[in-house]
């Protein structure tokens, strides 16, 4: 199984992902539960694992056969059910630092 790699810049992907996302995660992660992460990779990291079934390529094919099944797993990182990618990930995180860590 194939993991993505969650390894950009985080306040770059954060300005320019933070006005597509409209979510409010904030009713779902507590304040109590974001303080517990030291950043965002933890909260990535500690983000609900979604799966999800991609075409396999012909180097797997002929490697494993015709009925291979290639799968992805990444995180949930605004509980929606979906994988996000590093930019909605650190968008989710920073809207959250902003409402709980600026609003003591």
């Amino acid at each position: 199984m194939l993991r993505l790699s969650l390894s950009f810049s985080f306040l770059f992907t954060f300005f320019l992902s933070y006005d597509s996302f409209a979510g409010d995660v904030s009713n779902i992660i507590s304040k109590e539960e974001f303080a517990l992460y030291k950043d965002v990779g933890e909260f990535i990291d500690n983000s609900p694992k979604v799966t999800i079934t991609v075409p396999a390529e012909q180097s797997d094919v002929e490697e494993y056969g015709k009925g291979v099944v290639k799968t992805l797993t990444g995180s949930d990182c605004d509980r929606d059910g979906k994988m996000d990618d590093n930019p909605t990930c650190n968008a989710v995180f920073y809207k959250l630092w902003l409402k709980y860590r600026l609003n003591k």
